[in-house]
């Protein structure tokens, strides 16, 4: 085989992804961790962690999940920053796109857990590819010269803008917040073709064909018209996070990967873990356990074992 080829490709950087790559990682497997960002998800955004086991005094949901990463990537796991946007399993060996490059791997392990979200803005969903994305990384290219906004208040969203004014004439920051969930000295807010709209919401999103202009509210009622082409939204809701799949493995109705009690998705060497598989209860404990169920699932399909590892313990 190829060096370059995985033993395991885990999309997903949350605490489902990063225990299925200690445990991978510490059975001296090749892992990656491929995470949209080392700042988003659920458990980065959470500001206090009391009850998960093992902890002494509360903590931060980032920095509890620091804590993963270094041990995920102590134990010999790679972890990159990148956006996923495509897979195919349906070969021996799987493929993993990102813009930069693929990835290959005997198996893949799917955590990306739940905090996409349904079209709540007017207009989001009818203009869906057609000047509204959710993937600056994605789309930048086609706004090239062009006016255009970032909807949101988060790291990701501040960090993504600036993607964005290496491409637009002009990127409007618009946060429904009084202030962005960034430090005041954060490089990108100093780029000059970066304009900050704070306390305002997008009410609209209008046009013909494409995206024309969009509509807000200040947080004093007053609303007002905005000329551009395109609108990224950076809005966290709880839907699974699974647009990049494309069919490649089965979803239920409200988009969660359907799975068994071993983590396995009808793609065989597929795995799926955490909150975008969504069981009823979003909790990090449980997240963390179906990431070790996904590891030891994924060593037993790739040496082809009748039963999984039962002791894990170096």
């Amino acid at each position: 085989m190829s060096d370059s080829l995985y033993d395991i490709v885990i999309i997903g950087g949350g605490p489902a992804g990063l225990s299925a790559a200690q445990y991978a990682a510490r059975a001296r497997l090749k892992v990656i961790v491929l995470d949209k960002s080392s700042t988003a998800g659920a458990l980065a955004f959470a500001s206090l962690i009391e009850n998960y086991p093992g902890l002494e005094r509360p903590t931060s949901g980032k920095d509890l999940l620091d804590t993963f990463r270094k041990q995920a990537i102590g134990f010999g796991a790679e972890y990159i920053e990148a956006q996923v946007i495509n897979i195919s399993v349906a070969d021996k060996v799987k493929e993993v796109f990102t813009m930069d490059r693929t990835y290959q791997g005997k198996t893949v392990i799917i955590a990306t857990g739940a905090m996409g979200r349904k079209p709540t803005i007017k207009g989001e969903a009818e203009f869906l590819g057609r000047g509204v994305s959710y993937c600056a990384v994605c789309d930048a290219a086609f706004f090239s010269g062009k006016e255009i906004c970032v909807i949101g208040n988060s790291e990701e969203a501040v960090r993504e803008a600036g993607v964005l004014t290496r491409f637009a004439e002009t990127v409007y920051l618009i946060s429904p917040s009084k202030k962005l969930k960034v430090s005041n000295d954060h490089p990108t807010l100093k780029i000059q073709n970066l304009r900050l709209t704070l306390e305002s919401s997008v009410i609209a999103i209008e046009g013909d064909e494409s995206v024309e202009r969009i509509r807000l509210r200040d947080r004093r009622g007053n609303e007002s018209v905005l000329k551009l082409s395109g609108v990224f939204v950076y809005l966290h809701g709880n839907k699974p996070i699974v647009d990049f799949l494309f069919g490649s493995v089965e979803t239920s109705e409200d988009g969660s990967i359907v799975i068994d009690r071993m983590m396995e998705t009808n793609a065989p060497g597929v795995f799926g873990a955490g909150d975008v598989t969504f069981t009823g209860i979003r909790q990090v404990v449980v997240a963390v356990a179906q990431g070790c169920i996904a590891a030891l699932s994924a060593e037993k399909y790739i040496f082809k074992r009748q039963r999984s590892l039962r002791d894990w313990h170096g």
